[in-house]
């Protein structure tokens, strides 16, 4: 008995010895040993309470159900695109990356095919709003799977604008400027962001301009920004700053007017829902100079139109497979089960209408009526308008929007540089990109 036992430690210890040198020469573990792991790169979140639930319930959810482990990295907006990029170059790094607006462009020869995934859900969710097909797929091909859209209102205090004489939000951007020099001379200015920022910053500019009838391209893809429409647009953008917005907004990031807002230091922004979400969650501390929770002072309306017309760009996320990944199955499987509408509804509902999904079927979903304050958001990723108007979107249209071209013309312009210049200069940069 005593020889039987040691001969079998034996055995085992030399298939462990075995074992030990195959890791060492492959630096892999024995297949039966392996756990599938999809590593997927977004960015913190604006609303807290839907990254806490993919980490607290969701994602423990999905790895119970698939056997998968799902790393998920969170880093600011702002840094996705230069951290993409770098894993682009290395061949390595995060299986799923999010991407916002035509940053599919730019990735998409390094990206894995989602069709199937696309139009399954799509199929099941009413079909895709054709901005986000535009934005996420080309000749029929899917680079990127739409997440969802990032709607784009302007947050105005509701008791601050009656007493400047106004009961509904200025249709147009003469009336605007009327009602906001009231505000600024009570020391209640606008406020907006010109600077390099992810969102707030194209979100503003991009479709104030077309309201104006500028564009940046025509349907044949030659750059036409000077134009009398664009100049107009600057020339009126530099009395507009100067008589009605705060002027240190020059150079906030995106979190920059949230805070200004929220400290009753503007009287109006353009953002996403934030703001007053921020305030339902905490509305003991955002309070008026009445004592009144803030939430009931606050109310949303679009950018007013122009000569052009009335525009929105709004900020669609999106989720890229990327070529490089060793983990591309499992990560589809994640892709397929975190859509699926059971699971994708919870965490739309944690979002309380900062998001709006991409497909049409939620344009029924509870969420839009049970809060009034939110319903102009309801349809954002249906109105929304892709940078490079009026061509079509593409990887030029991204670099341009990615360089913060058009928020550096009306920048240029409010620091001094004459309306005549900055046009020109913007219109250089664009025909050096498109060529």
């Amino acid at each position: 008995m005593a020889g039987t036992k040691r001969r079998r430690l034996l055995r085992l210890a030399g298939r462990g010895a075995t074992a030990m040198a195959t890791i060492l020469a492959t630096g892999r573990m024995p297949a039966l040993a392996q756990q599938r792991t999809v590593h997927w790169l977004k960015w913190i979140d604006f609303v807290p309470a839907s990254d806490a639930l993919l980490r607290g319930e969701m994602l423990p959810e999905a790895e119970r159900a698939l056997g998968i482990r799902i790393a998920l990295e969170t880093i600011n907006g702002n840094d996705l695109h230069p951290r993409v990029t770098g894993a682009i170059g290395a061949a390595s790094g995060p299986d799923l990356v999010m991407a916002f607006n035509e940053q599919t462009y730019l990735y998409a020869n390094s990206a894995v095919d989602l069709t199937d995934i696309a139009n399954a859900i799509a199929q099941a969710q009413g079909g895709f709003y054709p901005y986000a097909r535009t934005m996420c797929s080309q000749g029929g091909r899917f680079m990127a799977m739409p997440w969802a859209v990032i709607g784009t209102m302007i947050a105005y205090r509701r008791s601050w604008f009656e007493e400047a004489g106004v009961t509904s939000f200025p249709g147009t951007w003469a009336d605007y400027r009327d009602v906001a020099q009231k505000l600024k001379a009570r020391g209640r200015p606008i406020g907006q962001t010109l600077a390099h920022t992810l969102g707030d910053s194209p979100s503003f500019t991009y479709p104030y301009l077309w309201s104006w009838g500028g564009m940046e391209i025509d349907p044949a893809g030659k750059v036409i920004l000077e134009s009398p429409a664009t100049l107009e647009s600057v020339k009126f953008m530099q009395a507009f700053w100067k008589e009605a917005c705060d002027e240190r907004g020059l150079t906030w990031d995106d979190a920059g007017n949230n805070r200004a807002f929220l400290s009753q230091a503007i009287s109006a922004t353009l953002n996403g829902a934030s703001i007053y979400i921020e305030t339902l969650r905490r509305p003991e501390r955002y309070r008026t100079a009445q004592g009144t929770p803030m939430n009931r002072d606050i109310m949303h309306a679009p950018l007013p139109a122009g000569p052009g017309g009335q525009f929105g760009l709004h900020l669609l996320q999106s989720n890229m497979l990327m070529k490089y990944s060793k983990n591309q199955e499992p990560a589809k499987e994640f892709l397929t089960w975190i859509h699926a509408e059971r699971n994708f509804e919870k965490w739309f509902v944690s979002q309380r209408g900062f998001s709006t999904p991409c497909t049409e079927a939620w344009e029924a979903h509870a969420a839009w009526t049970d809060d009034p304050v939110m319903a102009p958001f309801r349809v954002a990723a249906k109105l929304g308008q892709a940078p490079g108007r009026a061509g079509p979107p593409d990887a030029r249209a991204a670099q341009v929007l990615s360089q913060y071209v058009i928020a550096d013309m009306y920048a240029k312009a409010v620091r001094g540089m004459p309306a005549e210049e900055a046009v020109k200069w913007a219109d250089g940069r664009l025909r050096n990109i498109y060529g």
